[in-house]
C-alpha cells in the first residue's frame, strides 16, 4: 500500500473549538464542531504543519467523522467532496461518460444538461470551493509575523518553514479560485485582509482572473522547485500550470489571447525535471505517487484518506455488471455494479488501425452493445478499465471499496498538448516541430514506443488535438473546459449522446456554457447576481 508522504491527516484528533471566524467570510457553514485554526490550536506541538495539513486534507476529505460525513451544512458527503464535484461537472456534464444511477441527487441533470441552481452538485463545488478559501485565509491570519512573535516562535529556520507554508496555501487559494471561476464565471471574493463576517463583494472572470495572476506571479519566487517538496504539496510547477491553463483558456475567460503566456509557463513546466512514465496506465495506479509526470494530484489512501472521491467513484463504477471486472481492478469482484459507462462518441475516438494497440485505449466491449437508449440499464454501453486499485506491480490496494490511487489534476502529458495546441493556433514561441515531437512522444509511449501511429505537422489540426486529448486525459477532469474553448459544448455543431437530453444528442443553449451560482449561495451572499440564463 501506499504510504503518503505528507500524513494529511494528523490534525483529526486535535481539532478543538469553533471555526466561526473561519467561515464568517464564506456564503457556506460549517457543521462539523470540531475545528482547527484558532489561537488554541496554535498552542499545540506541530500545529502549524497539521494546520497546512488541515488546508491540503480539504481537497481529499469532506469532514472528520468518516467517509459519509460533510462539515459544510446542507451538503452530503457524496456531493461535497472537491474532486469528485470537479468530476461530476468537467466530465459527467460531457461526451465522455455516464453515470447510471439517476436518482443520485443532481447526476441526470448533469449529464443531460438539464440543470437548474437548486442542483446540490453546483452547492457542493461551489461551497468546498470557497470553503477552501476560508481555510487559507484563516491559516494565513493565523502566521503573521505578529501572530507567530506573540507565540514565541523566534527561531529563523522555525519562520522560514511557516512562511514556505503561507506561499503553499495561497497556491490552493488560486486553485480554488481557478475552479471556480472556470465553473460558474465569479464568486465572492474574500482574502486574509477581508473583514469578518461581512459578505464578500462578487468577482467576476476578469478579476478573478487578475487576482489569480497576480498572486501567482508574485508567489512563485518563493516557492520550491519543482519535485523538490514533499509528494503532494506545492511548488513552482503547481502554480505554473494553474498560471498555464488560464492563459490557455483566457480568450473564453477575459476575451484575451494570451496563448503566448501559456507557452512561457509550459516551457517552465517541462524544465522542471517531469518525464513522461514510460507506461501510461501506471499514471493512474495505486501507486501512481511514484510517477515521474505527476505535477499534482488530489491525494486517496484506503485507511487515511477514505473519502467518496475521483478515483473510488471511478474505479468502483469502472466494474461492468455482465464482467464483474473488480478484482482486476483491486476492488470488489463487482463494484458498484455498473454505474459508469462510455458514451458512443467517445469510444469513436478510437476507431481506427492507429489505436489497434494503444494502451490508452482500455475500452472493454465483450457482449455490449455500444449505444445507450436507456441509462438505467448498466448492461448497455461499453466500460472503462483506465483508473484501478492495484500497484504497478499487480498488488491489490489495502482496502477493496476505498481506494489508493491519487486522482491526476495535473501531469506532464497535459502540458505537451498545451504546447501543442498553442502552436496549432500560432502562439508566438511555439515551435510547430517541437509540437509534433511532444505529441508523438505520447503516441509512442501509448504504442511501446512504436512509431507507426506518429502523426506528421500538417496532421496537428485543432481537430485532432481535440480528440487526441480526450484520449489521453479522458476522465482526468478536462473535457468540458476543452470542448467550450473549442467551441464544441454548446449549440449542436458536435452533440453526443444524451447531450441536452436527446438520447441520439441535440443543441444546448451558449447559456450553459458557465453552471448557475447555487440557489442557496445567493440566499447567503446578497452581493452575488445569477449568471445569465437561469
Amino acid at each position: 500500500m501506499k504510504k503518503i508522504k505528507f500524513n494529511l491527516f494528523l490534525i483529526v484528533g486535535a481539532l478543538t473549538l469553533t471555526m466561526s471566524s473561519c467561515t464568517d467570510d464564506l456564503d457556506i457553514k460549517s457543521d462539523d464542531p470540531l475545528v482547527f485554526l484558532s489561537d488554541e490550536f496554535f498552542e499545540q506541538p506541530d500545529a502549524y504543519r497539521q494546520g497546512l495539513a488541515g488546508v491540503y486534507g480539504n481537497l481529499s476529505l469532506t469532514g472528520t467523522t468518516g467517509a459519509g460525513s460533510s462539515n459544510i451544512q446542507g451538503i452530503d458527503a457524496g456531493t461535497s467532496q472537491y474532486g469528485r464535484c470537479l468530476w461530476y461537472l468537467q466530465n459527467l456534464s460531457t461526451d465522455e461518460v455516464l453515470w447510471s444511477y439517476e436518482n443520485d441527487p443532481g447526476t441526470r441533470e448533469i449529464q443531460r444538461n438539464i440543470w437548474t441552481a437548486s442542483n446540490p452538485i453546483f452547492r457542493g463545488m461551489y461551497g468546498r470551493g470557497m470553503f477552501q478559501v476560508a481555510l487559507v485565509n484563516e491559516f494565513l491570519r493565523q502566521t503573521t509575523p505578529e501572530k507567530l512573535a506573540s507565540r514565541g516562535i523566534t527561531s529563523q529556520s522555525e519562520i522560514d518553514e511557516i512562511n514556505d507554508f503561507r506561499n503553499e496555501v495561497k497556491v490552493l487559494r488560486a486553485l480554488a479560485y481557478y475552479h471556480l471561476m472556470d465553473l460558474f464565471g465569479k464568486a465572492a471574493f474574500n482574502d486574509e485582509n477581508s473583514a469578518l463576517g461581512v459578505a464578500g463583494p462578487q468577482y467576476d472572470r476578469s478579476q478573478l482572473f487578475a487576482y489569480i495572476e497576480s498572486e501567482l506571479n508574485s508567489v512563485i519566487p518563493n516557492l520550491k522547485a519543482p519535485r523538490t517538496n514533499e509528494y503532494g504539496r506545492v511548488d513552482q510547477a503547481v502554480a505554473r500550470m494553474i498560471l498555464a491553463k488560464i492563459y490557455l483558456n483566457a480568450q473564453v475567460y477575459i476575451g484575451q489571447d494570451r496563448l503566448a503566456d501559456c507557452v512561457t509557463q509550459c516551457n517552465q513546466v517541462i524544465a522542471g525535471g517531469y518525464t513522461l512514465n514510460p507506461n501510461y496506465l501506471n499514471n493512474f495506479t495505486a501507486d501512481n505517487h511514484l510517477s515521474s509526470e505527476m505535477i499534482f494530484s488530489l491525494q486517496s489512501d484506503g485507511v487515511a484518506t477514505q473519502n467518496y472521491g475521483p478515483t473510488t467513484v471511478m474505479i468502483n463504477g469502472q466494474v461492468g455488471s455482465i464482467e464483474q471486472n473488480g478484482t482486476a481492478l483491486g476492488v470488489g469482484s463487482g463494484g458498484w455494479g455498473g454505474a459508469l459507462r462510455l458514451r458512443k462518441q467517445f469510444v469513436e475516438k478510437f476507431e481506427g488501425s492507429d489505436f489497434a494497440n494503444d494502451d490508452r485505449n482500455t475500452i472493454i466491449s465483450g457482449v455490449r452493445n455500444i449505444d445507450i437508449s436507456d441509462v438505467a440499464n448498466r448492461d448497455q454501453g461499453y466500460i472503462l478499465a483506465k483508473f484501478s486499485n492495484r500497484t504497478s506491480s499487480g498488488v491489490a490496494g489495502i482496502n477493496s471499496t476505498f481506494v489508493d490511487t491519487d486522482f491526476p489534476l495535473f501531469r506532464l502529458a497535459d502540458v505537451y498538448l498545451m504546447y501543442a495546441e498553442c502552436a496549432a493556433r500560432g502562439a508566438s514561441g511555439a515551435s510547430l516541430s517541437q509540437a509534433v515531437t511532444y505529441v508523438n512522444a505520447l503516441r509512442e509511449r501509448a504504442n511501446n514506443g512504436n512509431t507507426a501511429a506518429n502523426i506528421s505537422a500538417n496532421e496537428l489540426t485543432l481537430d485532432f488535438l481535440l480528440d487526441e486529448r480526450s484520449r489521453e486525459l479522458h476522465w482526468e477532469g478536462h473535457r468540458r473546459q476543452d470542448l467550450i474553448r473549442f467551441g464544441k459544448y454548446t449549440g449542436g455543431s458536435y452533440n453526443w449522446a444524451w447531450k441536452g437530453n436527446g438520447s441520439n444528442g441535440i443543441a444546448i443553449s451558449a447559456n450553459l456554457a458557465l453552471f448557475p451560482i447555487p440557489t442557496a449561495s445567493l440566499a447567503a451572499n446578497p452581493n452575488l447576481t445569477q449568471n445569465p440564463g437561469y
